[in-house]
């Protein structure tokens, strides 16, 4: 079986925070999200090529994929689309590019950790099936339509976006039986959804295959920022966790610093996902520039009570276990020990001989932070 992942995507939602690449070659976790989908391919030896489809920023995806060339167990092809062609109008131009008669295809901003054997054995067995889609039971959403099966798994309807207490929805994992779809008389440019999928209803050779699997559609900001978290926790190898501290773990003080405890606050944000990262991590360390110190804005004593309380408060409520904290206090830029300069990251290797460069992450929310993590060779993830 061939596989498609549709990669020429604009992203026009999540250009706010991912600009200068294709949707799918966003990070996440430290790795491109293509490479995710690619690696939950590479799980199922009935897939034996993938073919990208791709526009928007190729180029990226060019250069990514010869990149990471033999890292998969199956080749990978293009299928390019010089003007965008729609969901439709890009299926239709990969399917061209495949041999086999079953293909399954990939949203390349979603990740749907679909069962794929049987799914394939669910399809095999509706043999009037033009295509069978990977449904996900959600509970409370409004950000997607909403999909209703009859009692033999074939498809009767697709409902607009609306508020919905429980239901399903179109994960966007499809397998397609090319012998049983015929696209050539469509338009070049059009909704694999609308055109496609809604006049196959009438049909009845549409059907769903429902999985509790993972889910996450990375499309807008706030699902991206999640899919940091869940990916660590879900799909890396990493067992060492470097934190920032201002602006990541607490908020931060614009034109000043956080001289003490009464003037710490956590971020929110952090604290939703701090139990996660402390049963996902062996160890976790903090990696912060304290240049207040240096000025003589605050002493170490201060800073010392700060981090005292703060550790206190992830162990205890969160299960986050601090293990050490490395600061620096100088005020020059081209300090050794201050972020970007990886001095901190020496001092913590000779006091963790068995921390190793390639299963740790650093989260941080700045550039420094991640001119410090490439400068120590590390992942970085942005908050």
């Amino acid at each position: 079986m061939e596989a498609i992942v549709l990669a020429g995507g604009l992203g026009t939602r999540l250009r706010s925070v991912v600009s200068e690449v294709p949707k799918c070659m966003a990070p996440v976790a430290g790795k491109p999200f293509l490479w995710y989908l690619l690696t939950y391919l590479a799980r199922y030896p009935e897939v034996h090529r993938v073919v990208l489809s791709v526009g928007y920023l190729r180029e990226v995806i060019f250069e990514w994929i010869a990149s990471v060339s033999g890292q998969f167990p199956f080749p990978i092809d293009y299928a390019v689309e010089e003007v965008p062609l729609g969901t439709g109008g890009g299926i239709r131009l990969a399917l061209s590019k495949c041999t086999s008669d079953e293909v399954l295809v990939l949203n390349g901003d979603t990740m749907f950790d679909v069962d794929l054997p049987r799914m394939l054995q669910a399809h095999a067995e509706r043999p009037d099936a033009a295509v069978t889609l990977a449904l996900k039971p959600l509970q409370q959403f409004d950000r997607y339509g909403r999909v209703s099966l009859d009692a033999g798994g074939v498809i009767t309807g697709f409902h607009e976006k609306q508020p919905c207490a429980d239901g399903l929805i179109n994960g966007g994992v499809y397998l397609v039986r090319r012998s049983r779809l015929d696209l050539s008389a469509l338009p070049e440019r059009f909704s694999f959804e609308k055109e496609v999928f809604e006049p196959h209803v009438a049909l009845r050779d549409l059907y769903g295959h429902v999985s509790e699997g993972f889910f996450i559609d990375i499309g807008i900001p706030a699902d991206y920022q999640r899919a940091q978290f869940e990916f660590l926790a879900r799909y890396c190898s990493y067992d060492t966790l470097l934190l920032d501290r201002d602006g990541t773990i607490n908020v931060r003080r614009p034109g000043d610093y956080v001289k003490t405890w009464q003037e710490f606050q956590f971020r929110p944000e952090f604290l939703q996902w701090a139990s996660l990262l402390g049963r996902t991590f062996r160890r976790v360390f903090v990696v912060t520039n304290q240049r207040g110190i240096g000025r003589g804005v605050m002493t170490e004593q201060a800073l010392g009570d700060i981090h005292r309380e703060m550790c206190r408060i992830l162990a205890e409520d969160y299960g986050l276990r601090v293990e050490r904290i490395f600061y620096a206090t100088g005020t020059s830029d081209t300090d050794p020990r201050r972020k970007p300069q990886t001095g901190m990251w020496h001092e913590l290797l000779e006091a963790c001989p068995d921390v190793q460069a390639e299963r740790t992450v650093m989260i941080g929310d700045g550039d420094c932070d991640e001119a410090f993590a490439r400068n120590c060779h590390i992942a970085f993830v942005r908050v």
